[in-house]
């Protein structure tokens, strides 16, 4: 039998997938990895901790002497290598499988999950048991300022883990946080998503519940009191749970809440935090963040250190650029629900600003018609909204697809003000000829949109934009 003392990664360049490979050749275990996708930052990453990337997928990549074969998500059946370990009868595992058995097992680990803010709540609870000086590992779906990376794994007793309720792999149609072993759970919301893997809300509910079930009785899940399709998943848990929000009934209550363009603060149990972010769905990220802290061990004032100096995460609100007075955002709100509370955000933090909002509709699930409605409902709040075609409209049946014509117009028929452009060549033109001093432009988006953003702070720099 082959020894596990080699692990070869399909796929090795995603950000967990390389910060799993890199701590396990850190341990001595021998690593290689191939990707399509071999480029800085992560290609210099691994290749600086002596990880082996072969670029491109072929059969002849995976070695003679391979152990385990970790597949990742993103790779499906047709893939030469993963045809290759199939034919070959490879032990192959995938990642959150890995991370359970060499990462978590025995550990503190505390999950954040949610249909919105799970990126955020999870960047700031690393941060505040980092500044505590408990040095967690995390794995995060972005990149947090404080922590330049999306994930590491340490020696500590604690990891911070984004529980992603999206498929494990092509072979594991489990939920990822499934695997997660968790002491510590929040729940953030509960909302419809990942129309590619779910057919319902009800089947979303039940892998919700299906996590609740693995709670050990020493743990506890903090929820969002406040959310019925939560409310309904904790019926019946077997875990200790406590429900948080603004609520009365809300065991945890967020009280004395206060906006400000730089900031929010809010009182929980007695205490007052301050974050420097702005927007409802912050002030609820931070509570579970503080909730989190609070069962790890930790002081209120700990955590109000921690706060004080959380610098926040890549594309999630990001000022990238301010040209002759307007200010151009990077935000990752791809969720009608997302897009309504980035809104609301934004509307808090710049005051009187007149608010564009540029909508990409990438996911799996904004490209069908299932929000349709909603979405013209959310765009609809901001003063202009710029719609943009579906990419890949191929892959998804006329019937089944997003109509982004029809949602300027249903935009329009609410009272907003929308227009449908073509390229991106054509909505950068266009925002710089109408957009004037003291606009906000968010560009929403969780791809690169054809790098629109530099393109808008050019174009609003031309002497032609300004004139």
């Amino acid at each position: 039998m082959t020894e596990k003392n080699h692990y070869h990664f399909i796929g090795v360049c995603g950000t967990a997938m390389g910060a799993v490979a890199a701590a396990m050749k850190s341990r001595g275990i021998m690593v290689t990895g191939s990707d399509q996708c071999v480029y800085p930052p992560m290609s210099t990453f691994l290749e600086e901790r002596g990880v082996e990337i072969m670029e491109g997928y072929r059969a002849a990549n995976v070695p003679e002497g391979t152990g385990v074969v970790v597949i990742g998500n993103a790779i499906s059946r047709g893939n030469e290598e993963a045809e290759e370990v199939l034919n070959r009868k490879l032990l192959y595992q995938s990642l959150p499988e890995v991370l359970k058995e060499q990462f978590l097992r025995g550990k503190r680990n505390f999950v954040v999950t949610g249909t919105h803010g799970k990126t955020t709540t999870s960047a700031m609870l690393t941060w505040v048991l980092q500044s505590a000086g408990y040095d967690p590992g995390f794995m995060i779906g972005g990149i947090p300022a404080n922590l330049g990376r999306g994930a590491r794994f340490t020696d500590s007793d604690f990891n911070v883990l984004e529980g992603d309720e999206y498929d494990t792999a092509f072979f594991d149609k489990r939920s990822k946080f499934l695997h997660y072993l968790p002491e510590f759970v929040a729940i953030n919301n509960i909302e419809f998503d990942h129309a590619d893997i779910y057919n319902s809300l009800d089947e979303i509910k039940q892998t919700f519940r299906r996590l609740l079930n693995i709670v050990p009785q020493g743990g506890l899940a903090v929820v969002n009191g406040d959310d019925p399709n939560v409310l309904d998943v904790i019926d019946g848990a077997p875990c200790p749970v406590r429900t948080m929000g603004t609520g009365d009934h809300c065991e945890l209550r967020i009280e004395d809440v206060l906006y400000e363009p730089e900031g929010s603060s809010f009182t929980l149990g007695g205490e007052r935090y301050t974050i420097p972010m702005v927007g409802e769905f912050n002030v609820r990220n931070a509570a579970m963040a503080v909730a989190g802290g609070m069962f790890a061990g930790l002081r209120a004032e700990e955590i109000r250190v921690a706060f004080a100096s959380f610098e926040g995460i890549a594309r999630r609100q990001q000022l990238r650029g301010e040209v002759r007075g307007v200010r151009v955002i990077d935000d990752f709100a791809h969720h009608p629900t997302a897009i309504g509370l980035a809104v609301q955000a934004m509307r808090q933090r710049y005051p009187g600003a007149r608010l564009w909002v540029i909508f990409e509709p990438r996911s799996n699930t904004t490209r069908r018609n299932i929000f349709q409605t909603q979405l013209a409902e959310a765009l609809a709040t901001a003063d202009r909204a710029v719609i943009p075609p579906v990419p890949d409209p191929e892959r998804f049946a006329v019937g089944e697809r997003l109509d982004p014509e029809q949602l300027a117009r249903d935009i329009e028929t609410l009272g907003g003000n929308a227009c449908f452009l073509p390229t991106v060549e054509e909505i950068a033109a266009h925002v710089a000829v109408e957009a004037r001093e003291g606009d906000v432009v968010a560009v929403l988006s969780n791809g690169g949109f054809g790098g629109l953003h530099e393109m808008l702070l050019e174009r609003l720099g031309e002497p032609t934009a300004a004139a």
